[in-house]
């Protein structure tokens, strides 16, 4: 089988179901920047978390092909792509509620940095957000499950949990935001 196809060679491309669209159409746009949300985690997995860290993420990848799938979905249910649950939102907030009981609490703005691992997380957040922008703009134009919303959010608040505990677990401390001397 081959990559290319060329058929999207004229700027259009096909959503789940055959529909063809502008590749700047705002469905394509929202799961594009899923899909970079997704690399940027495959980059800090690739720079070396502690397997539980690494566990937590990689399933978040899976999460975020299963929402890619959703969003590239004119009717989601129709095409049997409502693959995320509300079950996902527990578990992420279970894991960001355990992580919290082992990292200082926060008593000043952080900036990304410390680890390349965190730093990438806390790039993977601000793409997560972006994401988030972008899924909301599709929302104003099309049905989007309230559950996609919700996880979106809860995503990028877990990510900056973990890039804070790749610091703690590594030694390094958050990188706090200092206001300068005016």
């Amino acid at each position: 089988m081959k990559i290319y196809t060329r058929t999207g060679d004229q700027g259009s491309t096909s959503l789940f179901g055959n529909q063809r669209v502008p590749k700047c159409d705002l469905r394509i746009c929202a799961y594009g920047t899923v899909d970079e949300l997704n690399a940027v985690l495959g980059v800090a997995r690739a720079q070396g978390l502690s397997a539980q860290l690494d566990t937590v993420v990689q399933r978040l990848q899976n999460q975020l092909f299963d929402l890619g799938a959703e969003l590239a979905s004119p009717d989601p249910e129709q095409c049997s792509t409502e693959f995320l649950q509300e079950a996902v939102i527990a578990e992420q907030e279970a894991w960001m509620d355990a992580f919290e009981q082992q990292l200082p609490p926060l008593t000043n703005f952080i900036l990304s940095g410390g680890t390349e691992a965190a730093a990438t997380l806390h790039l993977a957040r601000c793409v997560c957000r972006r994401a988030e922008r972008e899924i909301v703009a599709l929302s104003q134009a099309a049905a989007v499950r309230d559950l996609v919303l919700k996880y979106v959010n809860r995503t990028s608040d877990l990510l900056f949990v973990i890039a804070r505990m790749a610091n703690v677990e590594a030694g390094v401390a958050d990188v706090v935001w200092q206001r300068p001397d005016r």
